[in-house]
C-alpha cells in the first residue's frame, strides 16, 4: 500500500530522508501517523525511528531547515523532538526493551527494526514506511496490522500477557483505541487485560488519568467505560463511578440504573461538545445518588440532595484522579450543584425571580449548564422527551427576557459594601454583609428594581430596623 501525503508531509519526510542519507542510516516513519493516514484521521505527530542515533538524525534534519528549529533532546530516553510546519516530529533510535516485574520503565538496548516493532503495543501501530530520498516506500507490515485496521481489531504483536505485563498502561491504551476508533479488542487480548488489571498498580495516576481523559474525549465514551468495567479496570481506577450500577426494587418500585443513565448522558453531551470538563460534569452529575438513595412508602425511591453532596465530592474525586484543582474543577462542581435547577423550572410556573436566581448562580456557565440538562433527558418515551425539550425552550425564552431586562448574569448589586460602610460610618463587620445580602435578595426576588435609588432606599429601611442611622447619602 502506498500512502497519500500532503505537500507539507512530503516536505518533512524528504528532509528526514536527506538527513538520514547524509549520516548514513536507515529511517522509518512508524506507528500512529501511518495508522491514521490509512484511516484518514488527522495526526500532526510524526514518529521517526532510525537504525542508529535518533538524536543525531534530529539535529541533522534541523540543520537542513532555515532557520533551524529548536531541537528538544531527552538524553535519558534517547529521543529528540522538533516542531516544523505545525508538525511535532519525534526521533528515536531503534531499540529493544525488557522489563522488571515491579516497574514499567524498560531496560533499553540498541536494536534493529524488528526489535523496535516487537516492542510496540498493538499490531495497528507496527506499520512502518521506509524513508528514501526518492520518496517514501510502501507500508511495511510485519504483523498484519493492515488486516487488523480493515477488520477493526485491536491485538498485540506478541503474546498479550507479555505486552501488558511489560507495560500495563497498554491495557488502558487498548481500551482507548477501541473507544476512539470503534474497534473490537480481540478476545485473547481482552482476557489478558482482565488477568493483568492489577498490574496498573505500578503506573502513576497521572498517566492513567491521561488515558482516561482520552477515552472520555472519544466520540462515544460509553464504549470505553463498558470495556473498563468488563475488564475490571474501572473498579480499580474509579470505583466510585461503578457504585452507580445496579437497580434495587421494593414493593414493585424500582429506580433506574444510574450507571447506564450517566453514560447515556455522557454520550448525549458528547454529540454537542468536545469540552473535557463539560463531559466530566456529565460523568459526575449523579455521582452522589448511591449515597443519598432512600425508599419512601408513598413516593418510592428518592435521591434528595444528591446535587449538593455530589458537588462536595468533586474536589475529592479530582484530587484522587490527579485532575486539576483549579477553575476547571470549580466549573464541574458548579454544574453538578446546579444541574437540577433548570429541570425544576420546567415543572412549575416559571417566575422572573426563579430565572433571575438561576442566571445569577450560573453566571457565564449558563449555556453549558443548559447543555448538560438537555443531555440529562434520557427517557425512552419520545413524548416525554419532546415535552421536556419544549419546556426547556420555554425556560430559555424566559431567561432571554429576564437577561434583557435585568442584566443579571455575573451581576453585582448596585449597593456595595463600601457604600454601606460610608453611609452608616461602619467598619467591615457582619452587619455590613447582612445589609448587602438583604439588598441582593430583594432584587433577585423582584421586590425592588435593579436600580441604585430604589436599592439605596431599601437599604436605609433595612438599616433602620437594625437601629442604624444614616450619616450621609
Amino acid at each position: 500500500m502506498q500512502l497519500a501525503y500532503s505537500k507539507q508531509e512530503l516536505k518533512i519526510l524528504d528532509l528526514v530522508s536527506r538527513a538520514a542519507e547524509e549520516i548514513n542510516c536507515d529511517a522509518y516513519v512508524i506507528g500512529g501517523f501511518v495508522r491514521d493516514k490509512i484511516l484518514k484521521r488527522p495526526n500532526v505527530d510524526i514518529d521517526i525511528v532510525c537504525i542508529g542515533d535518533g538524536i543525531k538524525l534530529a539535529e541533522k534534519t534541523a540543520s537542513l531547515i532555515s532557520p533551524s528549529p529548536n531541537v528538544n533532546i531527552f538524553k535519558t530516553f534517547g529521543t529528540a523532538q522538533l516542531v516544523y510546519e505545525n508538525y511535532e516530529i519525534e526521533f528515536v533510535g531503534a531499540r529493544k526493551e525488557s522489563y522488571r516485574s515491579d516497574s514499567r520503565k524498560p531496560i533499553v538496548k540498541t536494536g534493529n527494526l524488528d526489535d523496535d516493532l516487537n516492542r510496540r503495543d498493538f499490531r495497528i501501530n507496527t506499520l512502518a514506511v521506509k524513508l528514501l530520498t526518492s520518496g517514501p516506500t510502501e507500508v511495511l507490515d510485519k504483523f498484519d496490522g493492515l488486516k487488523d485496521l480493515e477488520n477493526g481489531i485491536i491485538r498485540t504483536p506478541l503474546q498479550p500477557d507479555q505486552t501488558y505485563s511489560d507495560d500495563p498502561l497498554r491495557m488502558m491504551r487498548a481500551i482507548r483505541f477501541a473507544s476512539q476508533l470503534g474497534f473490537i479488542i480481540e478476545d485473547e487480548s481482552f482476557n489478558s487485560i482482565k488477568k493483568n488489571a492489577e498490574r496498573l498498580d505500578i503506573i502513576s495516576q497521572e498517566r492513567i488519568t491521561t488515558e482516561l481523559n482520552k477515552i472520555i474525549l472519544s466520540k462515544k465514551p460509553s464504549v470505553g467505560f463498558h470495556l473498563m468495567r468488563d475488564s475490571g479496570i474501572l473498579k480499580k481506577i474509579f470505583p466510585k463511578f461503578l457504585e452507580l450500577q445496579g437497580v434495587e426494587k421494593i414493593d414493585g418500585k424500582a429506580h433506574k440504573d444510574n450507571y447506564y443513565h450517566t453514560l447515556e448522558v455522557l454520550d448525549n453531551i458528547s454529540e454537542h461538545t468536545e469540552d473535557l470538563w463539560l463531559r466530566w460534569a456529565a460523568i459526575l452529575h449523579d455521582i452522589a445518588k448511591p449515597d443519598t438513595k432512600r425508599f419512601e412508602n408513598v413516593t418510592g425511591w428518592t435521591f434528595h440532595g444528591h446535587e449538593w453532596l455530589g458537588a462536595k465530592m468533586v474536589p475529592k474525586i479530582f484530587k484522587k484522579l490527579k485532575l486539576p484543582l483549579n477553575e476547571k474543577m470549580r466549573f464541574v462542581q458548579k454544574l453538578v450543584r446546579l444541574h437540577l435547577r433548570p429541570i425544576s423550572l420546567t415543572k412549575e410556573t416559571i417566575t422572573d425571580s426563579a430565572v433571575r436566581r438561576l442566571l445569577f448562580d450560573a453566571g457565564n456557565d449558563i449555556d453549558e449548564l443548559m447543555t448538560l440538562c438537555r443531555a440529562d433527558i434520557t427517557s425512552k418515551n419520545p413524548k416525554k422527551v419532546k415535552r421536556y425539550l419544549e419546556n426547556f425552550e420555554r425556560v430559555e425564552e424566559k431567561m432571554l427576557q429576564v437577561e434583557e431586562k435585568d442584566r443579571i448574569r455575573n451581576w453585582e448589586p448596585p449597593i456595595s459594601g463600601e457604600v454601606i460602610m460610608s453611609t452608616f460610618n461602619l467598619k467591615p463587620s457582619k452587619i455590613v454583609g447582612e445589609l448587602k445580602l438583604a439588598v441582593r435578595e430583594a432584587i433577585l426576588d423582584g421586590k425592588i428594581p435593579n436600580e441604585y435609588d430604589e436599592a439605596y432606599a431599601f437599604m436605609i429601611k433595612e438599616a433602620e430596623g437594625k437601629g442604624l442611622v444614616a450619616h450621609k447619602k
